[in-house]
């Protein structure tokens, strides 16, 4: 694995392209490094029943890595854990700190955990253990302790953005990347189709009109950005 000035955690393939695209495709056109990291292979996300999970799982890594490619990022790295079964313990925490402090980002990027009622709960589960992993885990020099043995130093995450969130205090200005955004997300093409809000790319172009309002730009992701503690 290389370095990356940004790592950003999913859940599922497309959730980044959906939540972070845009705000990804512009860093890496300033010169910034992306790597994704992407939990489950969404090996459940289909009403198709001529598909398996196995069949579907290896459909939507390659849509990611299209997808990813589309974007510029620099690499994606499965987990292949359950979809729907993500859950907040100690193994999977130890494994994004692991995963931290090997790409050493200043910045990660993930799903908000504390949006309200209507989230898939990967996405809060993610959410939680990736906060819990930025601070203090993947800044503790003592906190898994048997890491040091390998080699696996500490690292301060210095930023976090959180997409899909009810609390949105930064906009990122996505009007010369959401041609990029949309051609990444068309990548995935399952679940493309699977969309039942009618026209996927028109709804997206109005909730980033929406996430916009306001400002001096006409095309926004937003997000809650914290600042880690040093």
């Amino acid at each position: 694995m290389t370095l990356a000035d940004i790592l950003v955690i999913a859940a599922h393939p497309d959730d980044a392209e959906f939540g972070a695209a845009g705000t990804v495709a512009k860093w890496i056109r300033e010169g910034r490094q992306a790597a994704y990291l992407i939990c489950t292979s969404g090996e459940k996300g289909t009403t198709d029943p001529t598909l398996t999970p196995e069949m579907l799982s290896g459909i939507r890594e390659e849509e990611q890595r299209a997808a990813a490619r589309t974007l510029g990022v620099q690499s994606v790295t499965f987990l292949r854990m359950p979809d729907q079964g993500l859950e907040d313990t100690a193994e999977f925490r130890k494994l994004i700190v692991r995963m931290i402090r090997t790409f050493r980002p200043a910045i990660v990027m993930t799903s908000d955990p504390y949006r309200r009622y209507i989230w898939h709960r990967d996405h809060r589960v993610i959410g939680q253990v990736v906060l819990d992993a930025v601070f203090p885990f993947a800044r503790d020099r003592l906190a898994y302790a048997d890491l040091l043995a390998e080699g696996i130093m500490p690292h301060k995450v210095r930023e976090l953005y959180f997409w899909g969130t009810e609390d949105i205090n930064f906009r990122s200005d996505i009007t010369a990347t959401f041609d990029l955004k949309i051609a990444a997300l068309r990548c995935h093409a399952s679940q493309v189709r699977e969309f039942n809000r009618g026209d996927p790319i028109e709804w997206l172009r109005q909730r980033c009109r929406e996430m916009a309002a306001g400002e001096a730009f006409g095309l926004a992701e937003g997000f809650h950005r914290v600042e880690a503690p040093p």
